[in-house]
């Protein structure tokens, strides 16, 4: 049986909650709400200053969420490469986790850009008004559809360590080593070789 990980479970899990929430109430809530705000000029600062005001709990919410992934990913090795269907996960997941780094960086480095505009009316944090700059208004179409990806993203990270959760009973580590055992050219080429001499 696996022994317990309950603090590195609760970085990991919680910290993927907290930034799948905070994107999604960002893109729905922070965003909708700018451009509810009356004078046009004010939409682009008050949603800079409410995504610089979330983007270092943010910060730690991931770092959380890596670190707690790490220690997961080293005490669960042997299951990642033997168990059927873990690595498949895993490598998902890991994927998945790079592709939402890169864009919540993208994301933060396009908002910042946007924030240096203060006083350029929008219609919205990320909707140009006609008369807005074009390059605070390229920004903004750069930004538009990615606070809408960052909850997909997260969200589906939060699917694959719920799935990695379930493969952990004893019914499913007993049916994926079954499987692979059914497939011992696969268990063989993973095993170190001697070195004849």
């Amino acid at each position: 049986m696996p022994s317990r990980n309950t603090i590195a479970r609760s970085l990991h899990d919680l910290g993927a909650a907290a930034w799948f929430g905070g994107s999604l109430m960002g893109a729905i809530g922070l965003n909708g709400a700018a451009s509810e705000v009356q004078d046009p000029q004010d939409r682009a600062r008050v949603a800079a200053s409410g995504w610089a005001k979330w983007s270092p709990v943010n910060a730690a919410a991931i770092g959380a969420h890596l670190v707690g992934g790490g220690v997961l990913l080293y005490a669960n090795k042997d299951r990642a490469r033997h168990q059927s269907g873990v690595k498949a996960n895993t490598i998902t997941k890991l994927a998945l986790t790079g592709v939402a780094l890169a864009a919540t960086a993208y994301s933060g480095a396009l908002g910042a850009k946007i924030a240096q505009a203060d006083s350029q009316p929008v219609e919205g944090a990320t909707e140009p008004d006609p008369t807005t700059s074009h390059d605070v208004a390229a920004a903004q179409q750069q930004l538009h559809y990615l606070p809408w990806a960052l909850p997909a993203l997260t969200g589906a990270i939060v699917i694959l360590g719920a799935q990695q959760g379930e493969q952990q009973r004893p019914t499913q580590m007993l049916t994926g080593l079954a499987s692979t055992l059914a497939h011992p050219g696969q268990l063989l080429s993973q095993l170190p070789t001697k070195q004849h001499r």
